[in-house]
């Protein structure tokens, strides 16, 4: 859930956790021979996107429906846009493949018609990882369930996606945001894996972060707006404590990063990930970078200057990204910046 939440002043209480160094326990992450993200849902779909090189786009086509008012009875609708983030993530290493699917949208059937529509079959998808526990990253499961047609699936998720948490602004009435259920899950078959550590999955070739370690001096969380429920009354949920991301070594390139809001901001997860892994190189950062509205546009600056002494080869930032960060982010690596948009498709190969 990504929204307008005040003032840059009111994080303050969200006071970074030091963790410097080298990781104490190293985790070996292996390099792969291909990684592809197919960008299921985002926040944006432009039909007249080009492909160019490595950044596959969806063909002017896609996405025929029936339509009785035109003359053949159809007409092409393209790919459905809203305010969440899908990703499906291919690794290769030789001949093996694995494949999860990252966040599932905002709503019950987006990510899967958009699925539909883009041809994808998800027979062979081997697990689902949540980014943390906002509805907009939260929502699909329901269509998800629908086209595995009761197989369900490992889904691996930290243990704080279940707090209850509210968006009180000043002067407006509370709202209470919508909590995943942990029962109906399980009623579909899924079955959930909770994990504040790192965990490595798809043959060892997928790093889940776990807990991000928060060790910027800008990235200090949700303003005061953004609660949880903590058993007795509403506290400022700053943390957003669950916010994990997707790590993969493409051989020969470095780290491919993959994020959901990037509410443990962009910079901490990219550092905390060459941290885990001591591969120091990165060459993609694609999802959420959270530098939308007021609350966060201040530290655009801040986060360009460290992202671009990083020097990703690509960089795709979407859903909560907003618009003044894309400008700035464009302008500032303009070989890296790559527009985002529903049913994009990441081919990156190792070197």
């Amino acid at each position: 859930m990504c929204e307008d939440l005040g003032h840059v002043a009111e994080r303050g209480a969200a006071t970074p956790r030091a963790a410097g160094g080298p990781a104490v326990d190293p985790i070996v992450l292996a390099p792969v021979d291909e990684v592809t993200v197919t960008t299921l849902v985002d926040n944006t779909f432009d039909a007249l996107l080009i492909s160019s090189g490595d950044v596959v786009r969806p063909p002017l086509g896609t996405g025929v429906v029936s339509a009785p008012l035109f003359e053949r009875g159809r007409t092409v609708a393209g790919l459905v846009a809203e305010h969440g983030f899908s990703a499906l993530v291919t690794v290769r290493k030789d001949i093996k493949t694995s494949t999860l699917l990252f966040d599932t949208g905002a709503s019950p059937d987006a990510m899967a018609v958009n699925a539909e529509r883009l041809g994808i079959d998800f027979a062979d998808l081997q697990g689902v990882v949540l980014s943390h526990g906002h509805f907009d990253h939260a929502g699909g499961f329901s269509g998800l369930a629908r086209l595995r047609r009761g197989h369900g699936l490992p889904v691996t998720v930290h243990p704080g996606i279940w707090s209850r948490r509210r968006l009180a602004v000043p002067g407006t009435e509370p709202v209470e945001l919508p909590t995943l259920s942990v029962g109906a899950l399980a009623r579909e078959g899924f079955e959930v894996i909770e994990r504040r550590q790192p965990s490595v999955l798809a043959q060892g070739c997928i790093l889940v972060t776990g807990e991000v370690d928060r060790t910027t001096e800008f990235e200090r969380g949700m303003p005061a707006a953004h609660q949880a429920w903590h058993g007795q009354r509403w506290r400022h949920d700053a943390e957003v404590i669950d916010d994990q991301a997707l790590v993969v070594n493409l051989r020969g390139k470095g780290l491919v990063v993959i994020t959901g809001c990037g509410h443990a901001g962009v910079v901490n997860i990219a550092r905390h990930a060459m941290r885990l892994t001591g591969v120091h190189q990165v060459a993609a950062i694609l999802g959420g970078f959270h530098l939308g509205g007021p609350a966060f546009e201040p530290i655009i600056g801040p986060t360009i200057a460290a992202l671009v002494e990083m020097g990703p080869d690509l960089i795709a930032p979407g859903h909560c990204t907003g618009w003044r960060a894309q400008h700035a982010l464009a302008q500032a690596l303009p070989n890296a910046w790559v527009q985002s948009s529903s049913g994009t498709a990441y081919h990156l190969k190792a070197a």
